[in-house]
């Protein structure tokens, strides 16, 4: 069994057609694609995640970045090599790629850095104050007492 039929799901939810298609969009996976390049996703913190993607052979100029309505996308394009080498064996795949990770809400993308090839993409959640959780006082249901004013 290759898929499911979130048929039902459509039928009694109102509001949640991101979540539906993401769960469509992860059911459908490109095994092909999935394996290269190879990452890590790392928590750093609470609120803090790095994505390292190993990009043997791109420099800063092959690849982008870049953070779109809720999703991640790494492109890396390879230059064109020289015609002269004459290769023995070819293990190092420098083919072009894109990888797509979808975000959740609220977070942001902050800081890229290429190092010893590996492209270190950091992430933050950052919630708004209006959706934290925040302590709500209780008022005292004492009884009320209503001055009156005195006649003069």
């Amino acid at each position: 069994m290759n898929g499911f039929d979130f048929a039902p799901l459509y039928r009694s939810t109102i509001g949640f057609d991101r979540l539906t298609r993401l769960l469509d969009s992860a059911t459908q996976v490109d095994n092909s694609a999935v394996s290269y390049p190879p990452y890590n996703i790392e928590a750093t913190g609470e609120n803090a995640y790095r994505l390292t993607m190993a990009v043997a052979g791109f420099g800063p100029d092959d690849l982008e970045i870049t953070a779109k309505e809720g999703a991640l996308v790494v492109t890396g394009k390879a230059r064109k090599e020289e015609e002269s080498a004459q290769y023995l064996h070819r293990g190092i795949a420098r083919r072009a790629f894109e990888r797509r990770f979808q975000l959740a809400d609220h977070i942001r993308v902050g800081d890229a850095s290429l190092d010893n090839g590996l492209l270190h993409v950091d992430l933050v959640r950052e919630v708004p104050e209006a959706l934290k959780p925040r302590k709500i006082e209780i008022a005292s249901s004492g009884p009320k007492v209503i001055e009156q004013q005195k006649a003069a």
